[in-house]
This record gives structure tokens, sequence and C-alpha cells, in this order.
């Protein structure tokens, strides 16, 4: 019976689960709904690169840089638009920042992280025409510093490229909104908290970051921003697609070290896939304060 009971809790977890839309897909269903958002945004990326790279074999170099470097041009739009890299590592083109890129060999750039991403691109390029590659890069339209996917098409000696920034969350980003939610669960009372932390507006879930709170004697979610319908179900017992009891795995790390890290596979609500999932977790009282974020 017990072995049924806890069937039972997984499969109406991820039913509802997969039943949730994303906090912000009221705002435009055509691209923020469940696993269309990096869809989406690799699809625009992919037209202005193919695009570019047409341009420039049909204008030649001069031609197609000037273009590329023209802010107000067809080939810069917010967040998307063209670089080109010399096989040496020179930088031609960058609609995204002329100044101090531009007219540079830029063999030794490195992105937010340190990663050497022109040396990865040029390395990468050599053995394989066409590709992407993944850094941390500022996103100049939210002013923050993102994940980014590069890609990238070699034409000639160049190599032609277009990013996308990825609704993937950091760790740093997680700490903060993890910080954020135990700062307001301490001054206000607890349903205040939960209230804000289960509506998709109240500053609480972004992309694929949201806040949820589990108590820690009775294992029952108080919230879950990904799905709010779940408060109050006992979660003690649940297992991710692995099999691991994720939610008895924090509540031992809870009573034990009061904040840490658990390790399992859970459904990203943005990209609707199975993916790896890092929650970072902290005790407040009797409760249990986590947020995720999601790698590849």
């Amino acid at each position: 019976m017990k072995r049924n009971r806890l069937g039972l809790l997984t499969l109406a977890v991820v039913s509802a689960l997969i039943a949730v839309p994303v906090a912000n897909a009221a705002e435009d269903t055509a691209t923020k709904t469940m696993g269309a958002i990096e869809r989406s945004e690799a699809k625009r990326a992919t037209a202005l690169l193919d695009r570019a790279a047409d341009y420039l074999q049909k204008n030649g170099p001069e031609k197609s840089f000037a273009a590329f470097n023209d802010p107000k041009g067809a080939f810069v739009n917010g967040a998307y638009y063209v670089f080109a890299v010399g096989t040496d590592g020179f930088m031609h083109a960058n609609g995204g920042s002329m100044i101090g890129l531009v007219g540079k060999n830029q063999i030794d750039l490195r992105d937010a992280a340190g990663k050497p991403l022109i040396a990865d691109l040029l390395m990468q390029a050599k053995q394989n025409p066409s590709g992407a590659i993944e850094y941390r890069w500022l996103n100049r339209v939210s002013n923050h510093v993102e994940n980014k996917v590069s890609l990238y098409r070699k034409v000639g000696n160049t190599i032609v490229c277009v990013g996308y920034y990825t609704p993937r969350a950091s760790v740093e980003e997680a700490q903060d909104l993890l910080d954020k939610a135990v700062a307001l669960l301490k001054k206000s009372d607890a349903n205040t908290a939960f209230t804000a932390f289960n509506n998709p507006q109240g500053g609480f879930t972004h992309n694929d970051q949201y806040v949820f709170v589990i108590g820690i004697d009775d294992g029952k979610y108080r919230a879950s921003g990904a799905s709010p319908q779940l408060t109050g179900m006992d979660v003690r017992g649940l297992r991710d697609a692995a099999g691991k009891a994720l939610v008895d795995e924090m509540i031992v790390l809870a009573k034990q070290k009061g904040s840490g890290s658990v390790d399992y596979v859970w459904r990203n609500p943005v990209t609707n896939a199975v993916e790896k999932k890092h929650s970072l977790i902290q005790r407040v009282d009797n409760l249990l304060v986590g947020v995720g974020y999601y790698t590849k």
C-alpha cells in the first residue's frame, strides 16, 4: 500500500507539473508557453545567421562588415546581432558593441565566467564549419550577465555568429532569489510570503526559476511557484525520474546542516524537458525554502 501511495503521489506531482504553464504565459502564448522559449530564440538567431552568411557570400567582407556593425541596420535587432571573427581571431564586426572589440585581435577575449570565448570558437570552427558555443555574456537589453548560446557558420576565412540568451538561471541567480525569499519570510507573516511565492506576478518566478517551501515536520508544500495547486500536498517519499527521494534528502539536509544543495533530475517548466536540477535550500524555523537552477 505504501509503495502504491508513493507511486500515485509521484504521478500526481508530475501530472500537475506538466499541466502548469510558465509564469509569463499570459504575456505571449506564441513564444512563452512551456518548451517554446528557447526554441523560439534559437529559431530567430538561426534566421539572422542565415541572412548574414548569405549577405557575406554575395556582397563580400567590406560591405558586409559595415552592415553588421551598423547599430540601426538590418542585422541588429535588440539582443540579436551579428558578430564576425576572422580565423586568426580578428574581430571584424560586432553589432552588439563595436567599441573596444571591433578592429582588434580578440583571441584572448574571455566571457564573464573567464571562459576563453574566441579561442574556443576558433578551435571548434576548425573542426566543424558550423555549430554552437555556450558562454556567459552581458545582455544589453536586460543589463544582466546571462547564459548565451551563439550559433556560428564559417564563410571563407570569416566565422559569422549570432547569439541568443537562454532562459536558464545560474547558481548565482538562484542564490539571489533564495536570499530574497528567506528575507521576505523572516520579515512578514508566513501566509503573505507563501502567497507571494505562489503568485506568478509576485516577483518570485522568472523563466525557469521559482521558490518552493516545504514543512520540515510534515513534508507538505506551503508554496511552489511552478505549481501552486500542489500546496498542502505531503511530498515525502517523492522521487525524481532517476528514483532519488529528493524531498526526504532536502529535509534531512535542512535538519542536519540548515542549508545546502540537493542534485536531482526534474522537469524544467520553460523547456518542458527533464533536466539536471540543483536546488539550494535553507531552513527557516520549521520550513525549508528552496530555489533551483537547471543544467543540460
